[in-house]
């Protein structure tokens, strides 16, 4: 099912939902069934699983040199989305990424979608290589998030890369895209950024979810000025529980966003991450509470292959 039909039959209550992270190349995929076990007492109706691109190895060749190879730390993507569904019967979200694949690449991965019954997808232009200072086309691939959009919605309508096919009509994808409440790092302005994405809801995604924020301001914010320039789409809060001091730096580095100053001194103030990871399903309680009765049709976890504190603080809300 989409998940806007989802959305729809949910008759306004909001649904819970994660997201995972496939496992690494050589490990099995127990570790990641004992994350998602503890919280489908939540009965969540989808969930999504991440991908990354390419990156660098150097391999020693024995003669004191170096060799540089391409490499995935954590592929099949699609594979873990299959198993999701079988053991838990529950819809899967694919993330589906620009850079590392040409347009060839994307469209079979996009058919081994149909064929698993798979209805949502979503578009995400991906980060820059490691070592890389900004993003690179791969060549042959899609440069923005909007074209892979047009691409997605055009193979659903049976327009494929070597000509039109006869095909079903519900064939076509539930589309999501990333937004930003804070602004995408490399946009020069919220309204520039905003209407970057009014340009991938206006090429076919049917709904958005967002980078992880800890101040809901920012996201109501958000919200009303994506409805003032016509985005009308289903708009997901993502949530992410603090958990360690570690993440006072490593979250405003990695996802380039800002902590409340409340938040920072209760976490600077905990005597250890015990301490940090109660003050962060707290904050995180706090934070839902205040979305639930926003009426947000979705309060979306990233779960980063934990899950003890997104099931505390999810047997408060659901």
């Amino acid at each position: 099912m989409k998940i806007t039909e989802h959305i729809k039959n949910s008759n306004g209550k909001t649904l819970f939902s994660i997201e995972v992270i496939p496992p690494t190349k050589g490990t099995g995929i127990e570790d990641l069934y004992k994350n998602i076990d503890p919280l489908m007492e939540f009965k969540p109706p989808f969930i999504d699983v991440t991908t990354s691109r390419e990156e660098y190895v150097y391999i020693e060749k024995g003669n004191g040199l170096m060799e540089r190879k391409i490499t995935r730390m954590r592929p099949g993507t699609l594979g873990i989305c299959a198993s999701i569904q079988h053991k838990y019967d529950v819809d899967t979200v694919p993330h589906v990424l620009c850079g590392g694949f040409t347009k060839e690449e994307t469209e079979y991965l996009l058919v081994d979608c149909l064929y698993l019954g798979i209805d949502n997808i979503v578009a995400l232009r991906g980060d820059a290589m490691k070592g890389e200072n900004h993003f690179v086309p791969t060549e042959g691939g899609h440069k923005y998030a909007v074209d892979l959009v047009k691409h997605i919605n055009d193979l659903g309508r049976g327009k494929y890369l070597s000509g039109d096919i006869n095909c079903a009509d519900d064939n076509r994808f539930c589309i999501g895209v990333a937004g930003y409440p804070e602004k995408h790092i490399e946009a020069p302005s919220m309204k520039y950024d905003l209407q970057k994405l009014k340009e991938k809801v206006d090429a076919g995604a049917d709904y958005v979810v967002t980078q992880m924020f800890f101040d809901n301001k920012k996201y109501i914010e958000f919200v009303k000025q994506a409805r003032e320039i016509g985005i009308n789409v289903p708009i997901i809060p993502g949530i992410k529980p603090i958990a360690t001091k570690g993440h006072l730096s490593m979250l405003p580095k990695t996802f380039k966003i800002d902590l409340p100053e409340d938040l920072i001194s209760e976490i600077t103030k905990a005597k250890d991450n015990t301490a940090v990871k109660q003050i962060g399903i707290e904050w995180a309680i706090a934070q839902c509470r205040e979305l639930l009765d926003f009426g947000v049709p979705v309060l979306h976890f990233y779960s980063m292959g934990k899950s003890d504190n997104i099931k505390k603080v999810a047997r408060e809300l659901f």
